[in-house]
């Protein structure tokens, strides 16, 4: 079942419709839906697709020759190719005047094993098919790979690509198609538990229930997101018992490298390589404090995947449970009462997604044109007037670069109603960041409604919104 993805689908048709030759770098981390979009892109078209495996240089050419001979001319089946030159000389003469997409997906399979392969592809493109009515798309899912060998100024391929698709797990709304029976609160969870990973919400059965679905997936030893996690790092790096400690130290919410560092008993340098390999393939983002993003001191790192942090605070811990095959009352004790604690962080994310959407059409006053959270200290006086400092955060920033305007938000994914107090904490909190950004509109995000206060409340600048109002 293809779902979304109109956007990247209409910019590769749009390719499509263009004559002469056009390629695009297609890329994004595992699992994503790539080849799902190229599968569904080549519908009723004639193309060339080959997906390159480990299987090193020859077996690669020889897998793809045959691809290439099958669409280009069935009758030649039998034939070898010794070279890719003479490979892509066989495409040459054979295209014809139609148009032909030649794909070729995990492209970094097949070019870590044969050095030549992009020079020889940047030759063809320069020589061969400038005037043809070609277009390539070259595919992979090792992100630095694809940045580095495919799009940098080092690579043979520069200046040579048409346009590139960095292709990104689906929002709140766009996961929500894949459980369109399912309530708000329902659609939100499947969001979070998968991160909005194309191949993991495609296992979501809307037939089922919610926690029918969690546990067949999570907590069942045949369930495929049980050991998801060690399969992904595996497939990713050679060694993976610091990436894997290191990880766990940022899903449990140690977020500085110091803070990793001491956890897990290795160099500062050595935490903060791991980091940057895991924000290589998407899994870590470098979170900075938005009002302060030169501040170094305020920057976090944290689980951009949100299945990851799910799996990391539940699973492990269950892993006995789940191996005696009582998973499922694992999940009903232990997991089910948590899960509105978990979907805090998740539901940060879609409010600041949400206000930065409406921001941007002009919902708030302002074209906002950035959101992130903020962090810091607040002073406070104590019961004897005594001055203290504490931490506090703010869930929602979005600011105005233009006209130096803020829009801040508290998010509560909690059955209880928000009340006076975290209306009154939020407007004071406007104090922290109103030196840069001048507080427009108080934004209250709330799973469980509102108290019966805030019908009296005269304040033309706070904005009551629920989680149906994220989905409308």
């Amino acid at each position: 079942m293809f779902l979304a993805r109109e956007r990247e689908l209409n910019s590769l048709n749009e390719l499509y419709n263009r004559t002469g030759f056009r390629m695009t770098i297609l890329y994004g981390r595992r699992r994503i839906g790539k080849s799902t979009l190229i599968a569904e892109f080549i519908k009723d078209k004639r193309a060339v697709f080959y997906t390159a495996t480990k299987v090193g240089k020859e077996r690669n050419l020889e897998l793809f020759s045959e691809q290439v001979v099958s669409v280009l001319d069935p009758d030649f089946a039998q034939a070898s190719f010794p070279t890719i030159e003479a490979v892509f000389d066989f495409i040459t003469r054979k295209m014809g005047n139609e148009s032909l997409i030649l794909v070729i997906d995990e492209l970094p399979y097949w070019a870590e094993k044969d050095e030549a392969l992009l020079t020889v592809l940047q030759k063809y493109i320069d020589t061969q098919w400038a005037d043809k009515n070609l277009m390539v798309i070259l595919c992979g899912s090792a992100l630095s790979f694809m940045e580095k060998k495919v799009l940098s100024e080092k690579s043979p391929l520069f200046g040579r690509r048409t346009s590139q698709i960095k292709l990104e797990a689906f929002d709140y709304k766009d996961s929500a198609l894949f459980v369109p029976n399912y309530s708000s609160e329902e659609k939100a969870v499947c969001y979070g538990i998968t991160g909005g990973v194309a191949r993991y919400l495609a296992l979501l059965d809307s037939t089922q229930s919610l926690d029918d679905n969690i546990k067949r997936l999570f907590f069942r030893t045949d369930g495929y997101l049980y050991d998801e996690t060690r399969n992904f790092l595996t497939q990713e790096f050679s060694d993976v018992t610091l990436i894997n400690n290191v990880i766990e130290q940022v899903a449990s919410g140690v977020n500085t490298v110091n803070g990793i560092s001491q956890k897990v008993g290795e160099s500062a340098s050595t935490v903060l390589y791991s980091l940057e390999r895991l924000m290589e393939i998407d899994l870590v983002e470098k979170r900075k404090c938005i009002t302060e993003e030169k501040n170094r001191k305020k920057t976090q790192y944290i689980l951009k995947d949100h299945m990851f942090r799910f799996w990391y605070q539940f699973i492990p811990k269950a892993a006995s449970v789940i191996e005696l095959g009582h998973g499922d009352l694992y999940y009903e004790q232990v997991v089910k009462p948590n899960l509105h604690a978990f979907m805090g962080g998740v539901f940060e994310d879609m409010c600041r997604r949400y206000t930065l959407e409406q921001g941007i059409m002009g919902a708030y006053g302002s074209f906002l044109t950035n959101v992130g959270s903020w962090w810091g200290m607040e002073t406070m006086s104590d019961s004897e007037q005594k001055r203290l400092q504490q931490p506090v955060d703010i869930d929602v920033v979005a600011i105005s670069e233009p006209d130096k305007t803020a829009v801040i938000g508290e998010c509560k994914f909690k059955n209880e109603k928000i009340d006076k107090n975290i209306y009154e904490t939020l407007i004071r909190r406007s104090s922290l960041i109103s030196g840069k950004y001048r507080v427009t509109k108080h934004l209250f995000f709330s799973l469980g409604g509102y108290t019966d206060w805030f019908e009296t409340l005269n304040d033309s600048n706070a904005v009551l919104l629920t989680l149906e109002d994220l989905y409308r």
